[in-house]
């Protein structure tokens, strides 16, 4: 399937209705999952034509191949990936996982830092990520060495993956003078303020000096809330008050939230309203939480960790996911693929029959809050980032890995074929012997 020509088709690839832009009255004839067989004209690294399948049309058969625009990635934590094998967390629990990093965290120097977010990095643009935002420790001395090998990092990947750094403290630090002189280097790199909210007596203070910091600086927030199955943790609700009494007018995006999933119906409706009112979009990471929450020795599992998707959806609320953790002492697992956080955010959540828009939440939506608006969709005169997989039905795209035939070539390692602003990309997952 190589591509030399600047013009050329992509005959009969299915597209989730949701992701198409343009012309839409066209697109008349849906699968039972909401998708359309598509022609997609390229030429000049940009899409130029999106029509119905037509037999006249010469080109690239897909033969109902799904074809998705590139991940949008709004939620990670690159500096602490890919730790496990040296810092374990054997008990798997929330405040074991707190303790080995900060234990481990004592080895983050540049090199150590730079040679674990390039490997993350690797692996989220072979895996078809085109923008990705991490959440970096920076108390104290850490700032400065993490946020200097993001900075690197950044400039090293432009025009392959947007970044975006969000600083990850906890809120109490902002009351303090390093944490006001935090804000202010986040502002002088363009990235997003936020931190970790949890229940404690000066919470409501925390929440209003970081909204105060942020409309002083013209920063959006994203915050850490309520990642626990606490029923009195209501920092989601605190962040929606503290937003409508100050008129902010940035993006706020909190993430986890678990809580809002064991409030009674009639307390979560109440939150949510706020939230809707607010205009706050929740990001859940349903991977992380389901290994996370509800861990005891030798109990099974109760609940899901994960927070009332459906319900905020159904209310207006924007939802995202995204990966989160990736193979460190939060989350053993992981490879940074938004394939693999979408298919289990479907079978975590229920979010097949019907599978609605919900790809959305890995792709246009995640754009959206992070402010590339030309991302995550198929529309005319976009760039041509798209990943080409051999599944033709959402059925079976979330139920086997690994496809024996693709296009008359062999497939990639990762299963999946990219193209980058046009071009097809010679990809392959880095490997960790490499690592």
């Amino acid at each position: 399937m190589l591509v030399s020509h600047p013009r050329y088709w992509l005959k009969n690839a299915h597209i989730p209705l949701c992701l198409i832009k343009d012309n839409l009255h066209l697109f008349s004839d849906t699968t039972r999952e909401n998708l359309c067989l598509c022609d997609i004209e390229i030429s000049q690294g940009k899409i130029t034509q999106i029509i119905p399948a037509c037999e006249n049309t010469i080109g690239i058969d897909l033969k109902k191949g799904i074809v998705l625009p590139c991940f949008v990635d709004i939620h990670t934590h690159l500096d602490k990936g890919h730790i496990w094998e040296r810092s374990p967390n054997l008990q798997g629990d929330f405040q074991t996982a707190l303790a080995t990093v900060r234990e481990d965290s004592q080895r983050w120097n540049e090199e150590d830092l730079y040679r674990r977010m390039s490997f993350g990095l690797q692996c989220s643009y072979s895996q078809g990520t085109i923008a990705l935002r991490t959440h970096l420790d920076c108390h104290d001395n850490q700032a400065e060495i993490s946020l200097k090998v993001w900075q690197q990092l950044r400039q090293e990947w432009q025009g392959k993956i947007s970044l975006q750094v969000v600083p990850l403290v906890s809120l109490d630090y902002f009351l303090t003078p390093e944490g006001e002189k935090l804000a202010d280097k986040i502002a002088e790199m363009g990235g997003v303020l936020g931190g970790v909210a949890y229940m404690n007596p000066e919470i409501d203070t925390q929440i209003e000096k970081v909204f105060e910091l942020a409309k002083e600086r013209n920063l959006a927030l994203d915050f850490h809330a309520d990642e626990s199955g606490e029923v009195e943790s209501i920092c989601l609700q605190k962040i929606a008050e503290t937003a409508l009494k100050t008129n902010f007018n940035q993006d706020i995006l909190c993430g986890h939230c678990c809580s809002l999933a064991v409030q009674s119906p009639e307390k979560a409706d109440e939150i949510i309203k706020l939230v809707k009112e607010a205009n706050i979009a929740v990001v859940s990471l349903p991977m992380c939480n389901l290994y996370l929450q509800d861990r005891e020795a030798g109990k099974t599992p109760f609940w899901r960790g994960v927070t009332r998707v459906k319900e905020l959806k159904q209310a207006g609320v924007r939802v995202a996911f995204a990966s989160d953790n990736c193979r460190d002492p939060f989350f053993a697992f992981g490879d940074h693929d938004l394939l693999e956080v979408f298919r289990e955010s479907v079978r975590i959540a229920h979010l097949d029959t019907p599978y609605e828009d919900w790809i959305a939440s890995v792709l246009e939506i995640p754009a959206n809050l992070m402010n590339l608006p030309h991302l995550g969709k198929i529309a005319l005169q976009s760039p041509a980032d798209l990943i080409i997989f051999p599944a033709r039905y959402f059925s079976e795209l979330l139920s086997r890995t690994r496809f024996s035939q693709g296009f008359g070539h062999e497939m990639a390692q990762c299963n999946r074929i990219l193209i980058r602003n046009g071009k097809i990309e010679k990809n392959s997952l880095p490997k960790y012997i490499d690592f």
